[in-house]
């Protein structure tokens, strides 16, 4: 699992500000959870985490090569979102690095979209189907579940030649 603590964020109406007592607590209660996003520029928060960097993994800032090459310690664990990358070449390098690096991509969010939603999930069937994920199929987010929604991992329908999961 990955605990999103919003921390990374700026301008935006889910911006978090740091708070050293919640990110202890966090790393506490969850020993075993991926830790998103924290703000370590605070440093009360960098103290609260700073023995937990093997855990803290990025999302918002993660747009290229050179964000993950400019992060102060290179972390285990990214969530790589498709269309912060703008083209497939920058993606397919990104996923590149971090395979060469040892860094486990995972995928998450993207529920705002309509096709980056779609390629977030065949994305993550094809590279990184046993990842902690957060990018269900539509229908897990409806109040009563429809019969026949996939089970995960998510498998790539077979003979699919374009870049997008079908809608569930």
């Amino acid at each position: 699992a990955a605990l999103d603590l919003k921390g990374a964020y700026r301008g935006t109406i889910v911006d978090q500000p740091p708070d050293p007592g919640l990110y202890s607590l966090v790393a506490r209660a969850f020993p075993d959870a991926w830790i998103e996003d924290p703000d370590l520029t605070d440093a009360g928060a960098a103290a609260a985490l700073a023995s937990h960097h093997d855990r803290i993994t990025w999302d918002a800032p993660i747009h290229s090569v050179a964000d993950i090459e400019a992060l102060s310690f290179e972390p285990r664990a990214l969530n790589i979102k498709p269309s912060r990358f703008g083209s497939l070449q920058e993606l397919l390098g990104a996923y590149a690095h971090c395979a060469a690096r040892g860094i486990a991509p995972y995928g998450g969010g993207q529920f705002e979209l309509g096709v980056g939603r779609g390629q977030i999930q065949y994305l993550a069937s094809l590279l990184h189907a046993d990842a902690p994920n957060d990018v269900a199929p539509g229908g897990y987010n409806l109040s009563e579940l429809p019969s026949g929604l996939p089970g995960s991992p998510l498998l790539p329908p077979a003979g699919r030649l374009a870049f997008f999961w079908p809608a569930a």
